[in-house]
């Protein structure tokens, strides 16, 4: 018996999305939808200040980066929860990605508030941040138990590597710019201005 190449698993994978009905292409586009706009929306205003003058410190542009690289693997991620895993994430595991998302989007929103209202909102965001991380490790032993029964496969798996990375990279560079007073960000809201 021959094993396929990963690049034939990945395409076989993607190539699911043909099996999409109305409903999953409407929440596939609206939830891949929202994470690139949050890429465009990093990327856009840090170049902003860039193509104004802004000198941001070097890491600052990890944000666009994290967030780039997690929208490309829930891109082919969710091809797969939306086809072949739907099942197996009915026993449990779609609970777990509602809680990690709604986890992951407040803690972007703590850290927005966080430029007017810093001591408001360091702990909630840190608390925020600390959950997301966890319930995505408790993501991830879903996944590697479902794995080990043969309820998964690599190109999933090796998307929720990447998952973890954009994720990780994205709001841990955002939390230190948060601390460190988020600089470049008053200097770019004043180019905004007309």
């Amino acid at each position: 018996m021959s094993q396929t190449s990963f690049i034939q698993d990945v395409a076989t994978y993607v190539g699911r999305v043909k099996e999409f009905k109305t409903k999953d292409y409407i929440v596939y586009i609206l939830w891949i939808g929202m994470i690139f706009g949050l890429f465009a929306a990093t990327f856009g205003f840090i170049y902003l200040g860039y193509a104004n003058g802004v000198q941001w410190p070097s890491y600052v542009w990890n944000i666009p980066v994290g967030a780039l690289i997690f929208t490309f693997a829930i891109a082919v991620d969710t091809i797969g929860h939306r086809t072949i895993y739907k099942e197996e994430l009915q026993k449990g595991e779609a609970l777990v990605h509602h809680i990690t998302i709604f986890f992951g989007i407040t803690s972007v929103l703590a850290l927005c508030l966080g430029y007017d209202h810093p001591s408001l909102m360091y702990h909630p965001a840190l608390v925020l941040i600390a959950l997301s991380i966890f319930y995505s490790a408790v993501d991830e032993a879903m996944h590697w138990k479902r794995y080990l029964t043969q309820h998964s496969d690599r190109v999933e798996m090796w998307s929720h590597v990447f998952i973890l990375t954009g994720h990780m990279i994205m709001v841990l560079t955002w939390w230190h710019w948060f601390t460190e007073g988020y600089p470049g960000v008053a200097e770019t809201l004043q180019a905004l201005k007309p």
